[in-house]
């Protein structure tokens, strides 16, 4: 086994604690990656924190991009040396949902509830997200690896891994936004900075920023939002409208808030579609009213990981990146090292950073 320096989460609210674990080689259909960098995501300090009833002890970390060390039994397409993006998408190509094209929601994931994780004394800890990834290296399913270009900035791959994909991804997969529409963002955070690219690429007319923040709405615009909304103010909704003339045609809801999401509808246009990216603690509930959604022929419509089928989007997205077209490295607030982990976190959660990359 590989001894390797890893975060771990031993109780939930508590700080990682940096250690030694072992990891095991890759099995069949498994890669070993070297990490370069893993970026925070605002799931990795909710499950820290015990919002979704994970196991303990446990290593976090999904949205990270490095090289493969070495490959398991029955692995093409990947060699050692290869760069990659390493994402929480595990999925066995074959089942209803991949064959018809929706990976991100396989019914049937290899190896679900493995872990390659374990401590000098041989206890078994969490690969969080099947990934583990606030580590120097992982062992995952050959499904959740991208390639990427071998001049491609490890700090700004990562980002693609969960944060750019599940955003960008929820605006033109899920959402299916199209040229001349109106697209009303609730959350300018790190997804939805991404939900924005997405919407612009599609072509939407007005794309309005909500957030608490003034100055997470003057980076929207930077992202591309045509208009800002304070969520502070007295019925958003009521200015959104005003600006664009008239209602959304898709909402995003790119915070795992209820409060946002008990908003949405009210910036929905009669026939439109509320996307629901950001994920709530288990057990929290959103309140609609089924008769005016009904009524208004309106959509309801889950975004797990922007329903990204990697080998169709990542180099698309990687593409768009090279030509300027989307931009990445404006994403990153700030370098750390492993060892500075809480700190990292404890800046993440103060709604201030964009995107924190832990280099290793």
């Amino acid at each position: 086994m590989r001894p390797i320096k890893a975060a771990i989460c031993r109780a939930f609210g508590a700080p990682l604690t940096i250690e030694t674990l072992h990891l095991r080689p890759p099995g069949p259909g498994e890669v070993e990656v070297t990490l370069g960098a893993v970026a925070i995501c605002h799931s990795d300090i909710s499950m820290a924190e015990g919002a979704w009833n994970q196991s303990l002890p446990a290593v976090y970390g999904h949205e990270a991009a490095g090289h493969v060390a070495a490959i398991g039994p029955g692995v093409t397409g990947f060699a050692p040396g290869d760069r990659v993006l390493v994402t929480l998408i595990r999925a066995c190509g074959r089942c209803p949902t991949c064959a018809g094209g929706h990976p991100t929601i396989c019914r049937t994931k290899p190896g679900d509830g493995d872990t390659p994780l374990f401590t000098a004394a041989g206890e078994p800890v969490h690969q969080g997200l099947d990934t583990g990834a606030f580590a120097e290296a992982v062992v995952v399913h050959h499904s959740q690896l991208a390639p990427i270009p071998a001049d491609m900035a490890l700090d700004a791959a990562s980002l693609i891994s969960c944060g750019v994909i599940t955003g960008l991804g929820a605006a033109v997969n899920t959402a299916r936004i199209r040229p001349g529409e109106t697209v009303v963002v609730i959350g300018a955070g790190g997804v939805g900075l991404n939900a924005i690219q997405g919407a612009r690429l599609a072509g939407a007319a007005r794309i309005i920023a909500i957030d608490m923040r003034a100055d997470k709405l003057e980076a929207a615009r930077e992202f591309g939002a045509t208009d800002g909304v304070l969520a502070t103010g007295d019925k958003p909704w009521r200015a959104a409208r005003q600006i664009a003339g008239r209602a959304a045609d898709a909402v995003l809801v790119a915070v795992g808030s209820p409060a946002a999401y008990d908003s949405a509808p009210r910036y929905l246009a009669p026939g439109g579609r509320l996307v629901m990216v950001g994920m709530p603690h288990s057990g929290q509930t959103a309140r609609y009213e089924p008769m005016s959604i009904a009524l208004l022929g309106q959509e309801l419509r889950g975004s797990m990981m922007g329903d990204t089928v990697l080998a169709r989007d990542i180099p698309w997205i990687v593409d768009l990146y090279r030509q300027g077209r989307i931009r990445l490295d404006e994403l990153i607030s700030g370098r750390w090292r492993l060892d500075q982990i809480n700190a990292a976190i404890a800046d993440t959660k103060t709604g201030a950073a964009r995107r924190n990359v832990i280099l290793f």
